[in-house]
């Protein structure tokens, strides 16, 4: 039987206009806070253009009328608002363009453009409050990027250019010129299931026709751009503090076959802005021979030093990048300074593998991060930069902990454009989300570096009623001020100034409410306890109008995720502050039909990452079982009107509940993978191969238990998804299953849609489909009694 050819449906009209109302625009802040850009979007793309041609070269995929990654949403209008004054200054785009990206300078005098719809991509310049935008050149190339970045001065820039001999694009040969080969010479490379891999020749040369760029410097003042350097497929550019110097990633031949662009052969090289080789700091050739969360080695995290002109810091391997060996420092950091003709000298070793670096004002002191993959941990620490020793502990818990967050350090934007850590009279700065049992309450505090246990001090922190966060702490004249935003179940987000000490908030945006018929939706915030004691939660959404008392159907929709622990899986996650909102085809729409939503439900699978997901099928069983116990005690939900759904590994999830248990009337599965045999080296926290614990792959893939799942199924799948183990084919063999032992299915794939769904008219199809099978399967079921399946 052929696949139905069906016509896209609308949901009810009032969700209609809540997908078509514009939202809020996007807020570009100035580096010096003194204003921001506001950019004005449409709420959603038309099916026309997500089906714009594209190609699928190396991993990615290439918009060839704006030489860019291909992108969907787009910024329509432009405008500057000063902070202080609150006058508006609006710009006027060219005819026919559209805002790709925005960067300010890091002095804040000026902010940058990208702008499609002309000539390729041109990046036009434009100063706050004053003057018109300027184009300064056209033909960026934006495919490993934006195709433009400030200089350290602030006042010039430099791109990334189509080269200008270029032609037109390789034309495809009629016919095959002979088999595709590939072959494996003993290297152990496991690797995700990638999807747009070059494939042939043809492939090949269409990479490098839209990769290949030129370097070139333009002042922001106006002027032609000065090219400068060979032609290359230039991967990435840092421009050396003192921009004297730009460091570049350089992409070789041959390409691979079997993975994307971050595994192609590469050279790191400095150049001077002249195009001249300085030094080559690197020359790997395809990635090779790295296990399951392990890394390359060699120099990664290449960086310029904040503090010199031209001092190049690394990060190398002493474990050969297997995290499962046994040593006493599994990495280094090294530096090299200018002229570059010495060797590279060692200035930190840590014990676990590196995370990050972070500076401050003065250069003899480091921050330091470091994760350790066992025991999923992150450690931060103070060192003396000459010798590596440690000077203090700063943070030391783990990655998951999110009570014994302590904030993040506050930094300062320099004049060459590096961010440092903020010091003022010997304290630091940090800011956080102040998770807590009852919800998030952000926070500003302070302490002396390396002191904190004895010498913090919390300055401001967001009312129990509403969620506020630190965006912009002011200073000079203005020290003592900080920036926020604001938002509540009632209020929309807006932006703050306060000034510490006081409870004094000066309102400095006042965007309205756009759907007010959500404000109509009850939210709290759940707590609740599976049967092996985990705590739990979920946000709860009530339909309008709701009566304490009246059981209502319910959706729980969730994605599933790893903790080491059973105390850091049971901390709740969230707020019940937040502003509800909606895009795309939101589980929330159901509220508004009539159902309790259980959104966000916890389902935590706990223990070691080697062995945890041999459990994953009794505790996801366990904690949906303890959510609908829960809202049956409190008379919310009928238990036998329960409907359960997710997208991509919450997809994954639906399919393996309604395998093992009876709790739930029908499912609606978007986006999944379903046979894991199909993602042979490790899929979300799983690090084991196939090949390492084929029992464990075989009962965590729904696909084979297809004839256990005798509840209606929903499946919904984009035909371009793009997503690594989400190959549309996942959905379409478990549609075959269900449909060959007996099952009952509904299979939609959605034309031109990558693996989240995009285009106004998918996304108001798939509501209708969502709405429909539950209103068919779940809301008018008869009732039944809650049972597990032996």
């Amino acid at each position: 039987m052929q696949p139905e050819t069906f016509h896209y449906q609308l949901p009810p009209q009032e969700i209609v206009e809540l997908l078509d109302t514009p939202g809020a625009p996007w807020l570009f802040l100035a580096p010096d806070a003194s204003g921001w850009l506001e950019v004005e979007h449409p709420p959603l793309p038309s099916l026309a253009e997500v089906a714009q041609p594209f190609v699928r070269l190396a991993g990615m995929r290439i918009d060839p009328a704006t030489n860019a990654q291909r992108q969907l949403a787009f910024g329509t209008t432009l405008a500057f608002v000063q902070r202080a004054s609150l006058a508006r200054r609006e710009y006027a785009l060219p005819a026919g363009r559209r805002i790709a990206s925005v960067r300010w300078s890091h002095r804040s005098q000026s902010f940058a453009l990208a702008l499609v719809g002309g000539a390729g991509t041109e990046l036009w310049v434009g100063e706050p409050g004053a003057g018109e935008l300027r184009r300064l050149a056209s033909g960026l190339n934006a495919i490993f990027g934006e195709g433009f970045e400030w200089m350290p001065d602030g006042e010039s820039l430099l791109l990334t250019l189509v080269p200008r001999a270029r032609g037109a694009a390789p034309i495809a040969p009629s016919s095959a010129e002979g088999p595709l080969v590939q072959e494996a010479h003993g290297e152990v490379t496991p690797l995700r299931t990638y999807q747009d891999l070059l494939e042939s020749p043809h492939d090949d040369a269409l990479f490098e026709h839209y990769a290949t760029s030129e370097l070139a410097l333009v002042s922001s003042a106006g002027g032609e751009p000065r090219r400068f350097g060979a032609p290359a497929l230039y991967a990435s550019t840092d421009v050396a503090t003192g921009s004297g110097f730009v460091l570049i990633q350089r992409v070789l031949r041959p390409f691979s076959r079997s993975q994307p662009v971050h595994g192609f052969p590469y050279q790191l090289d400095v150049l001077d802005l002249e195009g001249r080789l300085v030094r080559r700091v690197a020359d790997f050739p395809e990635l090779a021979n790295v296990p399951v969360e392990g890394v390359r080695t060699g120099p990664r995290g290449v960086q310029w030093s904040p503090h010199e002109p031209a001092t190049l810091l690394w990060v190398e391997a002493l474990d050969d990048g297997d995290p499962r060996k046994t040593v006493p420092a599994r990495d280094r950091w090294m530096r090299l300074d200018a002229p570059f003709t010495g060797e590279a000298r060692e200035f930190l070793r840590l014990e676990q593998r590196a995370a990050a670096l972070s500076w401050l004002p003065e250069p003899a002191r480091v921050i330091a991060r470091q994760y350790d993959r066992d025991r999923r941990w992150m450690r931060t620490s103070l060192h003396e930069r000459e010798s590596g020793a440690e000077l203090a502990l700063l943070d030391d818990r783990g990655v998951k902990d999110r009570y014994g967050d302590p904030g993040g350090l506050l930094t300062r934007m320099q004049r060459s454009g590096r961010r440092l850590v903020r010091i003022e009279d010997g304290f630091v700065f940090r800011a956080g989300e102040g998770q807590e049992e009852q919800g998030q309450r952000p926070f500003l505090a302070r302490e002396r570096l390396g002191e904190r246990e004895t010498t913090r001090e919390e300055l401001w922190r967001c009312a129990s009623d509403t969620y506020e966060s630190v965006v912009a702490l002011l200073e000079g004249e203005e020290r003592g001020r900080f920036v926020t935003r604001r938002e509540s179940s009632r209020e929309p987000p807006n932006l703050f100034e306060r000034l510490l000490g006081t409870q004094d908030a000066r309102r400095l945006t006042d965007f309205g409410d756009p759907t007010p018929l959500l404000r109509r939706v009850e939210q709290r915030l759940l707590r609740y306890t599976r049967a092996d004691g985990v705590a739990l939660s979920g946000k709860l959404y009530l339909p309008p109008d709701w009566k304490a008392g009246t059981r209502l159907p319910l959706v729980v929709w969730a994605y599933p995720q790893d903790y080491p622990d059973e105390g850091t899986a049971g901390q709740t996650s969230g707020t019940p502050h937040h502003f509800t909102r909606v895009g795309g085809p939101s589980q929330l729409f159901f509220a508004l039909a009539g159902y309790a939503v259980l959104d966000d439900a916890a389902l935590p699978i706990v223990g070691h990452p080697e062995t945890m997901n041999d459990t994953f099928v009794e505790q996801s069983v366990s904690s949906v079982r303890a959510a609908i116990e829960y809202l049956d005690e409190e008379g919310i939900a009928d238990p036998a009107r329960v409907g359960v759904g997710g997208h991509s590994y919450g997809a994954y999830m639906t399919a393996m509940l309604l395998a093992h248990c009876d709790l739930f009337r029908a499912g609606i599965a978007r986006s999944g993978a379903y046979n894991r045999s199909l993602t042979p080296f490790g899929f979300q926290a799983e690090r084991r191969t196939l090949w390492e614990a084929p029992e464990s792959y075989r009962k965590l893939s729904p696909f084979f238990d297809a004839s256990r799942i005798k509840v209606p199924l929903l499946l919904i799948h984009g035909a371009e998804d793009q997503n690594p183990g989400t190959l549309p084919m996942q959905s379409e063999r478990l549609f075959q299953a269900l449909k060959g032992t007996g099952g009952r299915a509904r299979f939609v794939t959605l034309p031109h849609e990558g693996h989240a769904y995009r285009a106004r008219e998918s996304v108001l199809h798939v509501v209708w489909e969502m709405l429909r099978w539950f209103d068919e399967h779940v809301k008018h079921g008869t009732p039944a009694e809650i049972r597990t399946r032996a």
